[in-house]
Parts: structure tokens; C-alpha cells; sequence
């Protein structure tokens, strides 16, 4: 196993313990609006100091770009893109799905990841070129021909900032002959659950980086495809995007088409 990857793995179970022995007492954590109905608690900053700790500890010379704690030496050949605690809303109102995101990028790209569900113990994680894997186990995404039958992830926008009704015409293009879309809560475990065959594809619009840098790297690994709505590459920056194993994809890019060229 990479060194790198072996740090992330440390630092993610770190991260996990803060949030786990957390997870019981919701009630008693001091819990902050960042904007209207985005929160964020005690938690997440305790966790995201563990990770960038062992981070540190190990390479002081690399940069950080963290959810709470924001950027650090961001130009830097090494830096690692870090979500201590997706899906915060879920563990507010405990609901046990949620996930610590790490992502180590070299020059740009992505080459490191790891997810990590303390709650369900499930450690999903990808080196570039050496495949991507749960619990030690070999992970691949489904192979569907097209979205007959499928099962889609997604997030449903709640910002005042999003375009919920660009997002419901999406949603109403890609539905159609599915076996349904789920809305669980954090996107770095709806990747993940792409990357091992539990969800078919997913979309979103309006993510951060962190959402989803660490999940990219695990769905690319497993076999699939990434690209914002367009199919494009630009999505980490954009905050928009689709992923699934390589017909689902394209046959996701083709529902969408009509809806993105509407938008211009």
C-alpha cells in the first residue's frame, strides 16, 4: 500500500473516532449555521484538526484545502482536499449516513483516496493505477447497458444559491424507466456507492471539491466514468456532475443533453 494512501487511511480513522464517540450525544454539541440550513458542528472542526494533524505530522510540506479550515499552500505539488464530516445534517439528526472524504492531489490530479464511514466501519479506498477497494475487497462499478433498471443517486439542492428548478428538470429527464433515485445524504458515500455497485449513477449540481474529490478517484478506479453534465472535465471546479459505469454514463449524458443546452 502507498505510504500516502496508508496516511490518509490513519488520518480518516482518526477523524472517525472524533465523529463516532460524537454520534450519541447530538444534543449537547454546539452546532453554527455557515449559511441558511448548512451547518456545521464542534465535530466537524475536532475531526478535520485530527486529519489535518496526521497530515502534517507526516508531510508539514504539503498544502490543505479543508472544508472548515479552508486553504493552505493550495500551489503546492501535494495537496490533500479534505471533508472531516459529509453529510452533517444526517449526523445532526442521526441519521447514520455520513463519511470522512480524503484526497491527496499530485500537480492537480487526483492520486490518493479514501472514504470512511465510522458508523458502518466500511473503509472504501483508491490509488491511482491500483485500483479501488472496500474493506480490502476489489470493487468495480455495475455494468448496465442503459438506465433500464437502474438505481440513481443524488443530491436535491436546498441553498438559496441552487437552482432547484434546473435540478428538477434533470431530475424529471433522467427518471424515466429507472428503478428510482435515492437522496441519502452525503455524496462522498454516494460515489463511493457507485464505485462498489450499490447505486448504478449519480448527479449533482452545486458541489464542492471536497464533496467529491476523494469519491472521483474511487469511481475511476472501479471502472467508471466522471464528467459534469456535459461530460466534460471541468466538474471538480464547477461543483457539477455524473458519474456511473461507462453505458450508464453516456446514457445519462444523453437524457441530460436537452436540459444543459436549454441552459446555454
Amino acid at each position: 500500500m502507498h505510504p500516502f494512501l496508508n496516511t490518509a487511511i490513519k488520518a480518516a480513522r482518526a477523524a472517525g473516532h472524533v465523529i463516532a464517540r460524537s454520534a450519541n450525544r447530538v444534543d449537547t454539541l454546539q452546532i453554527q449555521d455557515k449559511q441558511p440550513n448548512d451547518f456545521v458542528t464542534e465535530v466537524d472542526r475536532n475531526a478535520e484538526r485530527e486529519i489535518i494533524r496526521v497530515i502534517q505530522r507526516a508531510y508539514p510540506d504539503h498544502g490543505i484545502m479543508a472544508e472548515e479550515s479552508g486553504e493552505q499552500h493550495i500551489d503546492r505539488e501535494f495537496v490533500w482536499v479534505i471533508d472531516p464530516l459529509d453529510g452533517t445534517t444526517n449526523f445532526i439528526h442521526g441519521i447514520p449516513q455520513f463519511a470522512v472524504s480524503i484526497a491527496l492531489k499530485q500537480r492537480g490530479r487526483l492520486e490518493q483516496a479514501v472514504v470512511y464511514d465510522p458508523i458502518k466501519e466500511e473503509l472504501f479506498v483508491a490509488t491511482r493505477g491500483a485500483g479501488a477497494f472496500l474493506n480490502n475487497r476489489r470493487i468495480r462499478v455495475t455494468q448496465h447497458k442503459d438506465l433500464s433498471g437502474t438505481l440513481l443517486g443524488t443530491g436535491i439542492p436546498f441553498r438559496q444559491d441552487q437552482d432547484l428548478d434546473y435540478y428538477l428538470r434533470t431530475l424529471k429527464a433522467l427518471l424515466p424507466g429507472t428503478a428510482g433515485v435515492r437522496r441519502p445524504g452525503s455524496a462522498a458515500l454516494d460515489l463511493a456507492y457507485v464505485a462498489c455497485g450499490r447505486l448504478d449513477g449519480f448527479w449533482e449540481i452545486g458541489l464542492n471539491e471536497w464533496d467529491m474529490a476523494a469519491g472521483v478517484l474511487l469511481i475511476q478506479e472501479a471502472g467508471g466514468l466522471v464528467g459534469d453534465l456535459r461530460g466534460g472535465p471541468d466538474y471538480l471546479t464547477h461543483g457539477n456532475v455524473v458519474a456511473a459505469g461507462p453505458k450508464v454514463f453516456k446514457a445519462m449524458l444523453q437524457r441530460l443533453h436537452p436540459v444543459v443546452t436549454r441552459e446555454g
